[in-house]
């Protein structure tokens, strides 16, 4: 397992980049725009990771902008832990086993969600490409939020 990002949702994009990278020092080391899904991603390191941050091999920052606007209360502007993970069904059987809830089955082989006891959500990736889709993940439904 190796520790991707963490994410953090922001309502203006300038005041955040001022923040993170003109007064904390942080580096963009990568942006995704999805107008399908009304976002964009900017992903940080840190000065010394930048480098290592760019080929995906350090912790980022990721900071998620979501176009429509929304209040975010209550920690809601905090998103979540991301891992990249060696065997994404057999990780998520085993959090199952152990009495996990899987919010977000990975039901494209890529992806899944779970929440910690304190509500923090955790994404887990699968390392590499995805699996094939397969039971009894595909056609498992979403529980909660994540």
């Amino acid at each position: 397992m190796r520790y991707l990002h963490t994410m953090v949702r922001v309502a203006d994009v300038d005041a955040s980049l001022d923040f993170y990278c003109n007064k904390l020092g942080l580096k963009e080391v990568r942006r995704m725009e999805n107008e399908k899904g009304r976002f964009t991603l900017i992903f940080l390191a840190a000065p010394e990771d930048e480098e290592s941050g760019r080929a995906n091999q350090a912790p980022l920052v990721e900071l998620t902008y979501n176009w429509d606007p929304e209040e975010y209360r209550g920690g809601r502007n905090f998103g979540h832990l991301a891992y990249e993970v060696d065997d994404i069904y057999a990780l998520c059987q085993r959090l199952m086993d152990g009495g996990v809830t899987i919010n977000r089955p990975p039901r494209d082989g890529h992806m899944a969600f779970v929440r910690s006891p304190d509500g923090i959500s955790i994404e887990l990736l699968q390392k590499g490409a995805a699996k094939a889709p397969a039971e009894p993940w595909a056609s498992m439904a979403n529980t909660g939020a994540w």
